[in-house]
């Protein structure tokens, strides 16, 4: 089994986090920079970690360079991977004071 994942990513964020689905895209935030690929890097370990599956189940396939990407989950189904993402803990993005 395999699944295919689009993902919708913010680098360079205060902290990693699951931010949630967006119609057919789940959103993420990294820490990492988007320099020399550590925010895919950082993604695939924050989705592997959120999915419960190793790093190495988790690759990139298509987007290294943009923030639309495309996320290939290896022995996962849709069904469980919105199962799991939709069980997940989703943070609240914490307010700026101005």
């Amino acid at each position: 089994m395999m699944e295919l994942l689009r993902v919708r990513v913010q680098p360079g964020a205060a902290r990693d986090e699951v931010l949630g689905w967006k119609e057919d895209a789940l959103r993420v935030r990294v820490a990492a920079p988007p320099h020399e690929g550590r925010a895919n890097q950082a993604v695939t370990r924050l989705l592997a970690a959120a999915l419960g599956v190793a790093p190495s189940a988790v690759e990139l396939v298509r987007g290294a360079a943009a923030r639309d990407k495309l996320f290939r989950v290896r022995s996962l189904d849709a069904a469980a991977v919105r199962a799991r993402l939709g069980a997940a803990p989703l943070p609240v993005p914490a307010r700026r004071r101005r």
